[in-house]
């Protein structure tokens, strides 16, 4: 497939909410495996098409070579724990910037595969972090809205230096 140029913050993009998939095509299948190329080039664990410029609901998560990748067209988040978890994150379109991050430690979601097969999982730790961060890029929610005020700017700053 192909490696394709990623948004870099602050691109207006990344704060644009996503529309449904709706045709699940071999045009889809060529978008998610590019998508894959990319985020692996970037590197990352996952990656929305969002980040492409393309402006669907589509996430590639690779959290291991192990496990391999995944796809997942419309997920959505149908309940989550009232238990929480802090993990570092940060974005393929703010290389080398993170910071602590605190969501729920486990979540159910639904989504379709690359075919438009409903699918319902349970995600725990790492995948329920990772899940989450990348929905919320699909509804335009870009990860440093996450952060306080404080932290976002003092994260800003030092962004800003090292460019």
């Amino acid at each position: 497939m192909a490696i394709r140029t990623i948004l870099k913050y602050p691109d207006p993009g990344l704060s644009k909410p996503c529309e449904p998939v709706s045709v699940f095509d071999p045009g889809l299948t060529a978008l998610a495996h590019d998508l894959l190329d990319t985020m692996r080039a970037a590197p990352g664990v996952g990656i929305t098409a969002a980040h492409l410029g393309v402006f669907t609901r589509l996430v590639v998560l690779e959290l291991s070579k192990e496990s391999g990748p995944r796809f997942y067209a419309n997920p959505e988040i149908l309940a989550s724990s009232a238990e929480l978890m802090r993990h570092m994150e940060g974005s393929v379109s703010m290389p080398g910037a993170n910071d602590e991050i605190e969501r729920p430690k486990r979540i159910r979601f639904r989504y379709q595969d690359l075919d438009g097969t409903v699918r319902e999982e349970d995600a725990d730790g790492f995948y329920s972090i990772c899940m989450q961060h990348e929905i919320d890029q699909l509804d335009g929610i870009f990860w440093l809205k996450r952060l306080s005020r404080l932290k976002r700017d003092r994260l800003l700053r030092k962004w800003d230096k090292g460019k």
